[in-house]
């Protein structure tokens, strides 16, 4: 049953469940096994089940593979118990009871349709709410350097946001999404909190109304209680974020797109000391592994709202918002973010640069090794560099190689930050690149 909830999979009988070890089936009840395990399957699960189960030899013994594909009329669960009791889902490798969110969303998968495009019934489409909807979409597009041709409302018809049924105008829960606080799930919660955990709000915000002007507001918010710092190119103030602004959007982007809106829980944007974290309702859909999150695949949830998205601009492709917030993290120096995937939610943690105070002291001793004249501004080095300038402190000779096993810091990533550090005039390069070595300057 769990199998064919999610993704398939295959049962082996044979194999020791403590030491997996490869035991064999006796010859002699391989061919009633086989039998009694179709039988057990086809009259247990409904709707029923039917197996590939075929015998196979691993080390010169006999065991028995049954393989169950990914099901296409969800949910699948035991007869004796029902649905509510009986249905199951794989998750990282154990078999759950599915909770009743999931349930429905099973639901939803075997009949082929998502719950965005499903009627809003007896909700009002007003002429003035579509008006406002088709600027947007527009306004989205230009800003993103898309075509600036007119959006209609009839676009929304071949879009499925709205419906025309017997001559009346139906609006699906995507265009309520689009246009209104109607549903009380539909909003975003931000909160800045003390410290590491929830104990202490220090501020808190909940934002309603159509879900990209939530996202809009969400990183506002976001952006408000974060550090900016500046740095000098030439004659010009460069104003930088500490965290990616990019990374930020993605991450509440992908919250919106991605979540299980048959959960009537609310996104969370939580701000710690240490971390960024962002919670959208619902687990991976549709059997969606974690490995194949993080290596850039991706299955549409909301298929009406995915799209109108894209029409705006705020999805590049599918599948790359993980890589793109991982990227961009790298590229800021930050720690590797951590992705979370549980049954009922999904998270994305982006930590922050906390070497800001353990960079006064670094800096303290870079400056008390090299001269009292010297004036380090480490505020606005991340937490990489500063690693990177303490230990070429110690020895200017060390290579990018060297530095990247010293720091635990990747290669790429130890070169892109001694090329800002080049760039911001904080370390020149002497001699050549093979014998050469590295001075940390008054800047």
């Amino acid at each position: 049953v769990a199998f064919a909830n999610t993704q398939g999979g295959k049962l082996v009988i044979g194999i020791d469940d403590k030491t997996h070890q490869v035991v064999g089936v006796d010859k002699e009840s391989l061919f009633p096994i086989m039998d009694s395990l179709a039988n057990a399957i086809s009259d247990s699960c409904e709707p029923q089940i039917i197996p590939d189960i075929e015998p196979q030899t691993i080390d010169e013994k006999t065991v028995i593979v049954v393989d169950v594909e990914a099901g296409k009329n969800r949910p699948y669960y035991i007869k004796a118990k029902g649905k509510e009791k009986g249905t199951y889902i794989r998750v990282a490798g154990t078999s759950r009871l599915a909770y009743p969110e999931k349930i429905r969303e099973l639901e939803m998968e075997g009949a082929r349709i998502s719950w965005d495009e499903l009627t809003c019934v007896g909700y009002d489409v007003t002429e003035a709410a579509t008006q406002n909807l088709c600027k947007d979409i527009e306004a989205f597009r230009k800003k993103a350097g898309l075509s600036e041709q007119a959006v209609r409302k009839e676009q929304l018809f071949n879009w499925k946001i709205l419906k025309n049924k017997d001559g009346n105008v139906l609006a699906s829960n995507a265009y309520v999404l689009l246009t209104s606080d109607y549903f009380p799930f539909s909003k975003t919660q931000c909160a800045v909190f003390k410290g590491t955990d929830r104990t202490v709000f220090l501020d808190k915000r909940e934002y309603t109304g159509p879900i990209y002007k939530q996202i809009e507001s969400a990183v506002e918010f976001v952006l408000r209680n974060i550090r900016l710092g500046a740095t000098i190119d030439g004659l010009v103030r460069r104003e930088n974020y500490e965290l990616p602004v990019e990374a930020i959007r993605e991450m509440i982007i992908n919250a919106h797109c991605h979540r299980n809106l048959s959960d009537e829980s609310c996104i969370q944007v939580a701000i710690y000391d240490d971390r960024l974290e962002v919670t959208s309702p619902g687990g991976l859909y549709n059997g969606l592994t974690y490995e194949e999150v993080m290596s850039g695949h991706s299955k549409i949830r909301n298929k009406l709202i995915a799209n109108v998205f894209s029409q705006m601009g705020l999805v590049e492709a599918w599948g790359s918002g993980i890589r793109r917030i991982l990227n961009k993290a790298e590229e800021y120096g930050l720690k590797e973010p951590k992705i979370e995937a549980f049954d009922d939610m999904f998270r994305v943690n982006l930590y922050r640069n906390i070497g800001e105070s353990i960079g006064e002291s670094i800096g303290e001793s870079i400056g008390e090794s090299i001269g009292d004249e010297l004036e380090f501004d480490v505020s606005r080095l991340n937490e990489s560099q500063i690693k990177i300038l303490k230990n070429l402190k110690e020895d200017k000779y060390l290579s990018a190689t060297k530095l990247a096993k010293i720091t635990g810091i990747s290669r790429r990533n130890v070169e892109n930050n001694i090329k800002k550090l080049k760039d911001m005039g904080v370390l020149v390069r002497q001699g050549s690149p093979k014998y050469g070595y590295w001075i940390i300057t008054k800047r």
